[in-house]
C-alpha cells in the first residue's frame, strides 16, 4: 500500500477519499495489508508537515504505533538494488520503485496507490487506484 492510501485517513480536505481509505482496512482480511518501512516515515512526515489541517506528532506517532500492525516489509540493502532495477525497466521514481520492490517482497498481488499508473503490472505487482470508481476502465499495461 501506497503512502497516499494511509495519509487519507486524516486528511479532513478529502472526505470521500478519507471514507475509502478507512474501508480499505476495515474490510481487509487479518494479514491482507502489507506495506514498506519506508511508507510510515512518509506518512509520519506527510500528516505532521504538508496536510492543511497537520496531526500534532504525538498523534501521528500513535497512528503510526497502530499502522505498524500491519505486515511491514523492513528495508534493507537488497530493496535499495532491487528499487534502481525497477526504477530503471519502469521508468519510476526511485521511491516509488522502492515501494514496489517491498509489495514484490511483502508477497502481494495488488500496489493500491493513486500516483502510479491504475492497471499496471510492475514485476508480479498489479497498480490499482482504489479511488477511481469500478467503472472507470484500467490504464493499459
Amino acid at each position: 500500500m501506497d503512502t497516499n492510501v494511509l495519509v487519507y485517513l486524516f486528511d479532513h480536505e478529502q472526505p470521500a477519499k478519507a471514507h475509502k481509505a478507512r474501508e480499505i482496512l476495515e474490510q481487509a482480511k487479518p494479514g491482507a495489508l502489507a506495506l514498506s518501512a519506508q511508507v510510515l516515515g512518509e506518512f509520519y512526515v506527510v500528516v505532521t508537515r504538508k496536510l492543511k489541517q497537520p496531526l500534532d506528532p504525538a498523534t501521528a506517532a500513535h497512528a503510526l504505533d497502530w499502522l505498524g500492525l500491519l505486515h511491514v516489509v523492513p528495508l534493507d540493502t537488497s530493496f535499495a538494488k532491487a528499487a534502481v532495477r525497477i526504477s530503471r525497466s519502469a521508468q519510476l521514481s526511485y521511491w516509488d520503485a522502492l515501494i514496489v520492490a517491498a509489495a514484490v517482497a511483502g508477497g502481494c498481488e495488488r500496489l493500491l496507490s493513486e500516483d502510479l499508473n491504475s492497471g499496471q503490472l510492475i514485476e508480479s505487482v498489479r497498480v490499482e487506484n482504489p479511488f477511481v470508481e469500478d467503472s472507470d476502465p484500467p490504464a493499459p499495461d
